[in-house]
């Protein structure tokens, strides 16, 4: 009792400093974590880290909401995830599915006023999986209070190389010259093509259980990004772990290159 009173009063000492302070525009979040828990804590199965980890999904979205974030990308699945057992890629996509029916069914996008939008090599998804993607995009597209990049079947090379390609379909369905499009070819060219064209860059990104890498994610958009490493893995991952993690970004002078 007298643990979880002392765990109140910090979150609420920490949740009045980070609010005195700019909070990131844009917070990318790298989830990991979800199978090395489940066989850490002797969960049924690995599907049931990933149901834990959804779970986990809907309070950080609310810690978010909460502080006024207004961009969050989620990165719920690479490319290289796909690869995995058949059986593991299929637990994965069911919890997808299910999610995105119970946001929209239970109120919680109305409630955080959340735009879900999915991004990534999106036509590798079976089917199933790609309708619920689309349907909660649907149900969602009036909202204004945060935009959601749900992020599935997702690389950072594979992103790049989709906007380059973008952008020269354009330039050749205009019949331009390959002089001419070599010499517009810049990075604020290429930015327009991005899945995340109308989102700032990522201020800050989060990644859980003990892993100190990128692994591709928004290669692009990370290039003057903070970030914050935690031990803690997914499911387990607290709403101090999240003020942290914000504070810590808040401390920093961020310099953009100069």
């Amino acid at each position: 009792m007298l643990r979880r009173l002392l765990y109140r009063l910090y979150e609420r000492q920490l949740l009045a400093e980070v609010s005195r302070r700019p909070l990131p525009r844009h917070l990318g979040l790298i989830q990991d974590g979800h199978r090395r828990y489940a066989r850490e804590t002797g969960l049924a199965s690995l599907a049931e880290g990933y149901r834990m980890g959804a779970e986990k999904t809907e309070e950080v979205l609310a810690w978010c909401a909460e502080l006024g974030i207004p961009t969050v990308t989620l990165w719920w699945l690479s490319t290289e995830n796909l690869a995995r057992e058949p059986e593991e890629v299929a637990d994965v996509l069911q919890v997808i599915e299910t999610k995105m029916a119970e946001w929209i069914r239970g109120g919680l996008v109305q409630q955080l006023g959340m735009r879900i939008r999915p991004i990534g090599l999106l036509d590798l998804l079976p089917a199933p999986a790609l309708n619920a993607l689309r349907a909660a995009e649907s149900a969602s597209s009036q909202n204004e209070r945060m935009l959601l990049n749900v992020a599935v079947g997702y690389g950072g090379r594979h992103e790049i190389v989709d906007a380059v390609k973008g952008y020269l379909r354009d330039c050749f369905n205009r019949g331009q010259r390959p002089e001419e499009i070599l010499s517009a070819l810049t990075p604020d060219a290429v930015d327009k093509y991005l899945y995340t064209y109308d989102c700032p860059d990522l201020d800050l990104i989060i990644r859980t259980s003990g892993e100190v890498r990128l692994s591709g994610f928004m290669l692009w958009q990370s290039a003057y990004s903070e970030f914050y490493f935690s031990d803690v893995h997914w499911p387990a991952f607290r709403k101090i772990d999240f003020l942290r993690a914000i504070r810590s970004y808040q401390h920093r002078l961020r310099r953009f290159g100069r």
